[in-house]
Protein backbone atom coordinates (compact mmCIF):
# COMPACT_ATOMS: atom_id res chain seq x y z
CA UNK A 1 0.00 0.00 0.00
CA UNK A 2 1.15 3.52 -0.74
CA UNK A 3 2.31 5.85 2.03
CA UNK A 4 0.85 8.83 1.46
CA UNK A 5 2.57 10.26 4.63
CA UNK A 6 5.62 12.36 2.88
CA UNK A 7 2.22 13.52 0.52
CA UNK A 8 0.50 15.13 3.31
CA UNK A 9 3.41 16.90 4.82
CA UNK A 10 4.15 18.02 1.81
CA UNK A 11 1.00 19.70 1.08
CA UNK A 12 0.72 20.74 4.66
CA UNK A 13 3.69 23.06 4.34
CA UNK A 14 2.96 24.13 1.23
CA UNK A 15 -0.78 24.95 2.72
CA UNK A 16 1.03 26.97 5.53
CA UNK A 17 2.25 29.24 3.00
CA UNK A 18 5.52 27.64 1.56
CA UNK A 19 6.35 27.93 -2.33
CA UNK A 20 4.71 25.81 -4.86
CA UNK A 21 6.95 22.87 -4.63
CA UNK A 22 7.84 20.64 -7.69
CA UNK A 23 7.96 18.06 -5.46
CA UNK A 24 3.99 17.75 -3.95
CA UNK A 25 2.81 17.73 -8.14
CA UNK A 26 5.23 15.26 -7.98
CA UNK A 27 4.44 12.94 -5.28
CA UNK A 28 0.54 12.95 -6.31
CA UNK A 29 1.47 12.08 -10.01
CA UNK A 30 3.71 9.29 -8.31
CA UNK A 31 1.34 7.76 -5.32
CA UNK A 32 -1.38 8.44 -7.82
CA UNK A 33 -3.63 10.98 -5.16
CA UNK A 34 -6.87 11.82 -7.09
CA UNK A 35 -8.97 12.50 -4.41
CA UNK A 36 -7.99 14.65 -1.66
CA UNK A 37 -10.48 14.23 1.71
CA UNK A 38 -10.38 17.20 3.62
CA UNK A 39 -11.18 16.72 7.63
CA UNK A 40 -11.02 18.90 10.29
CA UNK A 41 -8.85 16.92 12.92
CA UNK A 42 -6.47 13.67 13.20
CA UNK A 43 -9.20 12.19 14.94
CA UNK A 44 -11.77 12.60 11.98
CA UNK A 45 -9.05 11.12 9.59
CA UNK A 46 -8.39 7.97 12.60
CA UNK A 47 -12.38 7.36 12.02
CA UNK A 48 -12.81 7.42 8.15
CA UNK A 49 -9.68 5.45 7.89
CA UNK A 50 -11.31 2.89 10.11
CA UNK A 51 -14.68 2.67 8.26
CA UNK A 52 -12.34 1.87 4.69
CA UNK A 53 -10.30 -0.53 6.55
CA UNK A 54 -13.61 -2.43 8.04
CA UNK A 55 -14.91 -2.47 4.79
CA UNK A 56 -12.14 -3.56 2.66
CA UNK A 57 -11.11 -0.40 0.97
CA UNK A 58 -7.46 0.23 0.81
CA UNK A 59 -8.45 4.32 0.19
CA UNK A 60 -4.46 5.06 -0.67
CA UNK A 61 -4.39 2.44 -3.17
CA UNK A 62 -7.57 3.84 -4.77
CA UNK A 63 -5.81 7.27 -4.79
CA UNK A 64 -7.55 8.88 -1.79
CA UNK A 65 -5.76 10.88 0.21
CA UNK A 66 -7.27 11.74 4.02
CA UNK A 67 -5.91 15.18 5.10
CA UNK A 68 -6.43 16.92 8.44
CA UNK A 69 -6.83 20.40 7.81
CA UNK A 70 -5.81 21.40 11.14
CA UNK A 71 -9.09 22.99 11.94
CA UNK A 72 -11.56 24.14 9.92
CA UNK A 73 -10.25 28.16 9.44
CA UNK A 74 -7.50 26.65 7.21
CA UNK A 75 -9.75 25.12 4.76
CA UNK A 76 -9.36 27.84 2.04
CA UNK A 77 -5.55 27.21 1.95
CA UNK A 78 -6.57 23.14 1.57
CA UNK A 79 -8.59 23.60 -1.42
CA UNK A 80 -6.76 26.12 -2.83
CA UNK A 81 -3.61 23.94 -3.25
CA UNK A 82 -5.31 20.99 -3.62
CA UNK A 83 -8.46 21.78 -6.24
CA UNK A 84 -8.99 23.01 -9.89
CA UNK A 85 -6.31 25.82 -8.79
CA UNK A 86 -3.89 24.12 -7.62
CA UNK A 87 -3.06 19.94 -7.92
CA UNK A 88 -6.59 19.34 -9.70
CA UNK A 89 -7.66 16.83 -7.29
CA UNK A 90 -11.15 16.12 -6.59
CA UNK A 91 -12.46 17.22 -3.04
CA UNK A 92 -14.17 16.06 -0.84
CA UNK A 93 -14.34 16.03 3.18
CA UNK A 94 -16.23 16.28 6.21
CA UNK A 95 -17.00 19.42 8.82
CA UNK A 96 -18.53 19.88 11.70
CA UNK A 97 -22.07 21.62 11.91
CA UNK A 98 -20.68 24.88 13.12
CA UNK A 99 -17.73 25.25 10.91
CA UNK A 100 -20.13 24.40 7.43
CA UNK A 101 -19.68 28.48 6.74
CA UNK A 102 -15.88 27.99 6.60
CA UNK A 103 -16.25 24.78 4.16
CA UNK A 104 -18.74 26.55 1.91
CA UNK A 105 -16.08 29.71 1.50
CA UNK A 106 -13.41 26.98 0.55
CA UNK A 107 -15.22 25.45 -1.75
CA UNK A 108 -16.33 28.35 -3.65
CA UNK A 109 -12.83 30.11 -3.67
CA UNK A 110 -11.79 26.79 -5.08
CA UNK A 111 -14.38 26.44 -7.61
CA UNK A 112 -15.19 23.18 -6.56
CA UNK A 113 -18.35 21.06 -6.38
CA UNK A 114 -20.08 22.31 -2.73
CA UNK A 115 -22.35 18.85 -2.84
CA UNK A 116 -19.05 17.09 -1.96
CA UNK A 117 -18.72 17.81 1.70
CA UNK A 118 -20.92 16.73 4.01
CA UNK A 119 -21.78 18.26 7.42
CA UNK A 120 -21.61 16.52 11.10
CA UNK A 121 -24.11 17.51 13.46
CA UNK A 122 -22.86 18.46 15.71
CA UNK A 123 -19.55 16.91 15.04
CA UNK A 124 -18.37 13.35 14.20
CA UNK A 125 -18.04 12.49 18.07
CA UNK A 126 -21.77 13.53 18.11
CA UNK A 127 -23.22 11.46 15.32
CA UNK A 128 -20.99 8.40 16.31
CA UNK A 129 -22.56 8.55 19.94
CA UNK A 130 -25.63 9.07 19.29
CA UNK A 131 -25.61 6.20 16.42
CA UNK A 132 -24.47 3.86 18.98
CA UNK A 133 -26.39 4.77 22.17
CA UNK A 134 -24.75 5.80 25.46
CA UNK A 135 -24.59 2.13 26.86
CA UNK A 136 -22.93 1.09 23.73
CA UNK A 137 -20.11 3.69 24.07
CA UNK A 138 -20.00 3.22 27.91
CA UNK A 139 -19.17 -0.45 27.27
CA UNK A 140 -16.57 0.52 25.08
CA UNK A 141 -15.20 3.01 26.85
CA UNK A 142 -14.68 0.03 29.43
CA UNK A 143 -13.31 -2.15 27.16
CA UNK A 144 -10.28 0.30 26.36
CA UNK A 145 -9.43 0.79 30.22
CA UNK A 146 -10.67 3.57 30.67
CA UNK A 147 -13.65 3.57 32.52
CA UNK A 148 -12.50 4.75 35.94
CA UNK A 149 -11.04 7.79 34.05
CA UNK A 150 -15.20 7.89 33.06
CA UNK A 151 -16.47 7.82 36.52
CA UNK A 152 -13.78 10.32 37.74
CA UNK A 153 -14.66 12.65 35.24
CA UNK A 154 -18.38 12.55 35.72
CA UNK A 155 -17.92 13.33 39.21
CA UNK A 156 -16.48 16.62 38.56
CA UNK A 157 -19.37 19.70 39.04
CA UNK A 158 -19.65 20.60 35.90
CA UNK A 159 -20.68 17.99 34.45
CA UNK A 160 -23.80 17.30 37.10
CA UNK A 161 -27.32 17.25 35.37
CA UNK A 162 -25.80 17.14 31.94
CA UNK A 163 -26.97 14.83 29.49
CA UNK A 164 -25.24 11.47 29.61
CA UNK A 165 -25.00 12.08 25.71
CA UNK A 166 -23.08 15.21 25.80
CA UNK A 167 -20.91 14.02 28.81
CA UNK A 168 -19.58 11.59 26.83
CA UNK A 169 -18.70 13.36 24.20
CA UNK A 170 -17.26 15.81 26.38
CA UNK A 171 -15.05 13.13 27.83
CA UNK A 172 -13.56 11.93 24.67
CA UNK A 173 -11.39 15.55 24.48
CA UNK A 174 -10.37 15.34 27.71
CA UNK A 175 -7.23 14.36 26.77
CA UNK A 176 -4.64 14.36 23.88
CA UNK A 177 -5.27 11.30 22.02
CA UNK A 178 -8.57 10.44 23.11
CA UNK A 179 -10.70 11.37 20.20
CA UNK A 180 -8.22 9.71 17.57
CA UNK A 181 -8.40 6.62 19.64
CA UNK A 182 -12.04 6.79 20.01
CA UNK A 183 -12.39 7.38 16.44
CA UNK A 184 -11.12 4.44 15.54
CA UNK A 185 -12.52 2.47 18.49
CA UNK A 186 -16.60 3.71 17.69
CA UNK A 187 -16.60 3.47 14.07
CA UNK A 188 -15.42 -0.48 14.28
CA UNK A 189 -17.94 -1.20 16.24
CA UNK A 190 -20.66 0.96 14.59
CA UNK A 191 -22.78 -2.05 12.42
CA UNK A 192 -23.37 -1.51 8.74
CA UNK A 193 -26.74 -0.12 8.72
CA UNK A 194 -25.88 2.34 12.07
CA UNK A 195 -23.23 4.63 10.07
CA UNK A 196 -23.92 8.00 10.24
CA UNK A 197 -25.48 9.48 7.44
CA UNK A 198 -22.47 11.94 6.80
CA UNK A 199 -20.33 9.23 6.86
CA UNK A 200 -21.94 7.05 4.81
CA UNK A 201 -22.60 9.29 2.07
CA UNK A 202 -18.96 10.73 2.10
CA UNK A 203 -18.32 7.07 1.34
CA UNK A 204 -20.79 6.93 -1.38
CA UNK A 205 -19.16 9.44 -3.34
CA UNK A 206 -15.42 8.11 -2.63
Amino acid sequence: MADLAPFRTAVAAWAAGGPVAADVRELARRLGVRTAVLVEGPSDVAAVEALAAGRGRELAAEGVCVLSVGGAMSIGRFTQVLGPAGLGLRLTGLCDLQEREHYARGWLRAGADPRDYFVCDADLEDELIRALGVDRVTELVRAEGDLRSLEIFLRQPAQQGRPAHHQLRRFLGTKKGRKIQYGRVLVTALPPDRVPAPLADLFAVL
